[in-house]
């Protein structure tokens, strides 16, 4: 300890002396304490530089730290006690002093977190210390405070650290610490603040830390923690588990004796019901419990919890009424009951999809009835946010004084009734969405909804005029942007995240760092005519895009000039004035008066004249939709100068003259649709150098002449129409996305000649003007040519008619011959019963003898596929009508009898992402199954091929909500239950659009018992298959969830189930194996395939990550059922385009 026995020698002595000595000794004792307070300080000293030496310090935040240095006390980050003695160690990398934010990353009082990784979101300018943990620290024995927090610490947490006995706050949040957590820290006695949050520690929650007898926060959110929730959180004051593994249900046992203030349980596997007891914990403060699995109703109790000022528990599956009760929380700030981050709708306001689309899915919370009144009067209520909750009734007429109300959000539920009045002294609120409800009567004219950011009311029944100004009582209410950095406050918190997530979630792509200020009333019954945009000039500036949507109403007049007043002095305007009746030309001036003009769509109207040239100088300008409309004369040349413009309807007008060549100047185009009008000439070849285009549209003209070759080289093309032409030579045939589909009636155009004499059934029509109905039809007349280049009427009736005749007698011809052959074989075929049980029709007839004729008696160069079932070929059955015919592998099923049995129960199953099974043939020589032809291949394919496309994570996502979705089916709604027993890449099939279908349900089932072993390769893939039904052959659900999830980690990354890159790790390791490690040394960026990390969400990828490894754990009731899985990724589904 830096003193000699001596000292004890002489103490020792002292004692044996005279009393009158015991002044004496008094006072070598004082000179002894300060000498060995002396020692022991400079041992601090040294244990600060050898923690300086041992860490990467690449920014010099320990520049200071120096052995010159006389008073170490004063070094940054360290603070001594009066004895010198180091007490606290508080670094904080990336934040601290000097920090421009509004708070400070290292101070530990800023608890709690409430859920949004606030700190771990702050940003400094003072940089990181790097390198493992030093153990050193452990010699600090005075130590009451360790704060390193937001460095680039990794490894385990030293167990030198945990024999701080002093220590009161550790804090490591925000670094890559991993391991696991020991049973250590029950040598902690006196710590209060436990703040591991956001590194990579992983295992259960040690039951060490319940004898942690002084502790109060712990924080260990966004880490790969897993097991349950431990009963002891419920006496401490903050518990912070959030984005963890944790599955189980919620312990009832929180509520007994409980002292919770924050409670955050969020982004977890929590399954049943919330329970009542947590009604008993009076101090809290907040509650989350978002993005769970939780089922059954709210707890009523809760309406006991007076001090509650946020719930959120949105993102789960609960059911029943919202309780009245919880109009007794008098400090209820913010209630969130659901959350789609996506409140703002799409650009097409025209498309009135039902907001039942979007639940029937039963995926988030799915309540009854209307909110209890008791809630919209609460007093100090700053947040009620609640979108497509399933929420009935008529609308809550009472808000109070809505003193401090500022964002409301009820949108896509079933509330009827009129817009109360009351909203109008609302004087804070900027957000207000109640779109795509039932609301009818008309609007306050005192609504104070030009003074807001977002006012939606799209998708009703309201009536009477669009209010263009509020009245008197309207004034400009105090901006509130200040107030969301209040990190203090949890309710500002969630107005900051709210108000981000509005803006992120637009579809307006060319906001740049411009402010958006929204008011949409489009799909009502508005009627009335547009004079002025009700937008005050005091909200005005150049930081400020507007958008103005009035679609899909019945409003009348023409389009009026003064509509454009107000741009000058915004950033940009978006207008949507489409499917109206708004009638006449535009002003010949137009593009001189809204230069800010960056969205138009006046589509579905009835305006008439020329499109004025002007519209050229509309330079910022990215979509334009003047679809069906009356418009006439010429495209105007200079559209070709809007540089910016990505979007250019013209569709469903009178346009005549050619097509401008200019138009092949605009090198951001993404889609052009100028289909269904009078235009003629050829297709300019100056399009070809549009190699962003994505849709081409140009069906229902009078073009002619060539498709220009170029067109080929547009790579991104997705869909491509010239139909209903005049168009001659041949289709360019390097591009997939250019096919005769989109090239009929076109009477000179080859390969496609065959298509031009078929006339289009009227279920091919398409929406005139609507570029997302790419199937094109005759616009009512044929297209008329000039010159004698056409057929008429008696010489096409002449062709077709010769025709038939010739492929009548080729087709008996072929007959004849066909059949002298099929004699030969009638000693194999004869025998067999021919009959062929048909489930679904598709139109033509199924015989025995014309699938074996279409496959070409089963003919290896029609084979599509094989497995452990047989065969798989595809045939056509007549002309354009293809399906795929599974030859299965006589002797190893049940005999016919009870085949017949089994196939017909599969025959009835129908869903969405199931292969359908049209019909089949069994007898004791040959047995075949029908199903649907998908032209996509299977899921296995698409992963060896993906490389050679760009990655999309919406597509992947799609594929696993789709596989999914099928074998909750299959489980839960199929009587009796349906066991898959085989999923794996090469049992999932897609369509041209990438839509996934599950092949080879139930066939398990037709096994004879002699053939399903799992070893026997048929009734399982090995990599696929469940160890327990490996080890065991019970088979359950649980089997075909890991055999899904083992699919779901090949989707999202490079490997297969068993990639030979494996074998260096030893035998058995597999990719759930490989999984698991990247996830538990914090290392998931690398599992995902080249692109996905750069082109997807992070948070969600490694979400759907964590799922796929919970779908293949050992235990069984740990693994989630598919329902629970179909629930999570919905709960994780990315924005459609």
């Amino acid at each position: 300890m830096g003193f000699s026995s001596s000292s004890f020698s002489v103490i020792k002595w002292f004692s044996f002396c005279r009393p009158t000595s015991s002044i004496l000794l008094f006072l070598y004792c004082i000179l002894f304490f300060f000498h060995t307070e002396a020692i022991l300080g400079g041992s601090d000293k040294s244990v600060l530089l050898q923690f300086k030496n041992a860490v990467s310090d690449p920014y010099g935040l320990l520049s200071t730290w120096t052995s010159s240095s006389s008073d170490y006390c004063l070094w940054f980050g360290v603070s001594c006690d009066l004895n010198s003695r180091v007490v606290s160690l508080n670094i904080s990398g990336n934040g601290g002093a000097g920090n421009s934010n509004a708070f400070s990353c290292s101070d530990s009082s800023k608890f709690p977190l409430y859920g949004f990784g606030v700190r771990r979101g702050c940003v400094g300018n003072r940089g990181s210390l790097m390198g493992k943990l030093p153990p050193v620290i452990g010699k600090l024995t005075e130590l009451r405070t360790l704060s390193l927090t937001f460095h680039g610490f990794e490894g385990e947490l030293p167990g030198e650290i945990l024999g701080l006995e002093n220590l009161e706050v550790l804090d490591l949040e925000g670094n890559s610490l991993t391991g696991l957590l020991n049973n250590d820290f029950v040598r902690l006695r006196k710590l209060r603040i436990l703040n591991l949050g956001f590194n990579r520690l992983t295992g259960e929650i040690p039951g060490a830390l319940s004898g942690c007898a002084s502790l109060e926060v712990m924080n260990l959110a966004g880490n790969q923690l897993n097991g349950t929730i431990p009963q002891f959180v419920g006496r401490l004051r903050g518990v912070y588990l959030s984005f963890n593994f944790f599955t189980g249900s919620i312990p009832s046992e929180l509520g007994n004796n409980c002292q919770l203030e924050h409670l955050d349980l969020s982004g977890n596997f929590l399954v049943s019901g919330i329970p009542s007891s947590l009604g008993n914990c009076g101090q809290l403060q907040t509650l989350l419990l978002y993005s769970n699995m939780l089922e059954e109703a709210i707890p009523a109790g809760f309406g006991k919890l007076q001090k509650l000022e946020l719930l959120d528990l949105s993102r789960n599956s609960l059911s029943g009424p919202i309780p009245s009760e919880l109009g007794n929380c008098l400090q209820l700030s913010v209630l969130v009951l659901s959350n789609l981050f996506d409140p703002i709708p799409k650009i097409n306001y025209t498309d009135k999809d039902s907001p039942t689309e979007e639940l029937s899915d039963d995926s988030f919370n799915y309540f009854s009835g209307s909110i209890p009144e008791s809630i919209t009067t609460l007093p100090k209520l700053r947040i009620l946010w609640a979108p497509s909750a399933n929420l009935n009734g008529r609308f809550p007429s009472q808000w109070g004084k809505c003193e401090n109300l500022e964002m409301v959000n009820l949108a896509g539920n079933y509330l009827y009734g009129e817009l109360p009045s009351g909203f109008s002294v609302c004087k804070k609120i900027q957000v207000l969405d109640l779109s795509m409800n039932r609301l009818s009567g008309e609007l306050d004219k005192n609504l104070p909804f030009p003074y807001m950011n977002l006012f939606d009311i799209s998708g009703n029944l309201l009536t009477g005029e669009i209010p263009m100004v509020c009245g008197q009582d309207c004034s400009l209410p105090i901006s509130h942007s200040n107030r969301y950095l209040d990190v203090d406050d949890v309710s500002s918190r969630y107005l900051a995240f709210f108000a981000t997530s509005i803006r992120g979630a637009t579809p307006f792509t060319f906001l740049g760092n411009d402010d958006l200020i929204m008011h949409n009333f489009g799909d009502n019954n508005f009627t009335g005519s547009l004079l002025s945009l009700p937008f005050p000039r005091e909200r005005m500036g150049r930081k400020t895009v507007y958008a103005y949507l009035v679609g899909g109403n019945k409003l009348t007049g023409r389009f009026p000039d003064s509509l454009f007043e107000i741009c000058d002095g915004l950033a940009g305007l978006i207008f949507n004035i489409s499917s109206n009746k708004i009638s006449g030309p535009f002003s010949v001036e137009i593009g001189k008066k809204c230069g800010s003009l960056k969205f138009l769509d006046a589509s579905g109207n009835q305006m008439t004249g020329q499109v004025p040239a002007s519209f050229g100088e509309l330079l910022s300008l990215n979509h334009l939709n003047l679809s069906r409309n009356k418009f006439q004369y010429e495209i105007p040349t200079s559209l070709g100068h809007i540089a910016d413009l990505k979007y250019l309807c013209l569709a469903g007008n009178n346009f005549n003259g050619s097509i401008p060549s200019t138009l092949g100047k605009l090198q951001s185009l993404e889609l052009l649709d100028l289909s269904h009008n009078d235009l003629s000439g050829e297709i300019p070849v100056d399009l070809v150098n549009l190699r962003g285009l994505k849709v081409l549209l140009l069906n229902n003209n009078s073009l002619s002449g060539p498709v220009p070759s170029g067109l080929a080289n547009v790579t991104t093309l997705s869909a491509f129409n010239v139909s209903f032409n005049n168009l001659s030579g041949s289709l360019p045939s390097n591009n997939n996305m250019i096919k005769c589909s989109g090239a009929i009636g076109n009477p000179y155009l080859r390969p496609c000649h065959l298509f031009s004499l078929a006339v289009p059934s009227s279920g091919m029509q398409g929406s005139e003007g609507d570029p997302s109905s790419l199937a094109a039809s005759p616009s009512g007349v044929a297209p008329q040519t000039s010159g004698g280049g056409s057929f008429n009427s008696i010489e096409i009736a002449s062709i077709t008619s010769a025709s038939a005749i010739v492929s009548v007698l080729i087709a008996l011809i072929i007959l004849f011959i066909y059949t002298r052959k099929w004699n030969t074989k009638s000693k194999v075929l004869g025998s067999m019963r021919k009959e062929v049980t048909v489930f679904t029709d598709i139109g033509v007839s199924l015989t025995f003898d014309n699938v074996v004729r279409a496959t070409s008696n089963f003919n290896a160069s029609n084979c599509i596929g094989s497995g452990g079932f047989g065969a798989t070929y595809k045939a056509e059955i007549a002309l354009g009508v293809l399906v795929a015919i599974k030859r299965l592998a006589v002797g190893r099923f049940q005999g016919v009898q009870q085949f017949d049995a089994e196939i017909k129960t599969l025959g009835r199953l129908r869903h969405p992402n199931l292969v359908t099974l049209i019909g089949y043939h069994a007898s004791e020589t040959e047995m075949f199954l029908i199903y649907n032809y998908l032209p996509g291949g299977n899921l296995e394919k698409f992963i060896q091929e993906r490389s050679t496309r760009a990655v999309d994570w919406r597509i992947l996502h799609k594929i696993a909500l789709d596989i999914a979705r099928a074998l909750a089916y299959l489980h839960d709604q199929c009587v009796p239950r349906v066991l898959h027993r085989d999923v794996k890449p090469s049992n999932i099939l897609l369509d041209d659009d990438f839509n996934a279908y599950l092949s080879d349900f139930g066939l398990a089932r037709l096994l004879g018992t002699s053939e399903t072993h799992a070893t026997t390769g048929v009734a399982g893939t090995f990599g696929y298959v469940a160890p327990e039904y490996a080890m065991t052959c019970r088979v359950s659900d649980k089997a075909d969830v890991y055999s899904y999830g083992v699919v779901l980690l090949e989707l999202l990354s490079d490997k297969k189930a068993l990639d030979p890159s494996f074998s260096s790790y030893g035998n058995g390791f597999n990719i759930v194996a490989w999984a698991c490690m990247l996830l538990r040394q914090g290392r998931a960026k690398e599992f995902f395939t080249a692109g996905l990390w750069e082109v997807g969400p992070h948070d969600d990828l490694v979400e759907v990550l964590h799922l796929a490894v919970v779908c293949t754990v050992d235990s069984l009731s740990t693994r989630p059922t598919m329902k629970l899985v179909v629930r999570r990724l919905k709960q994780l589904q990315p924005p459609s385009c």
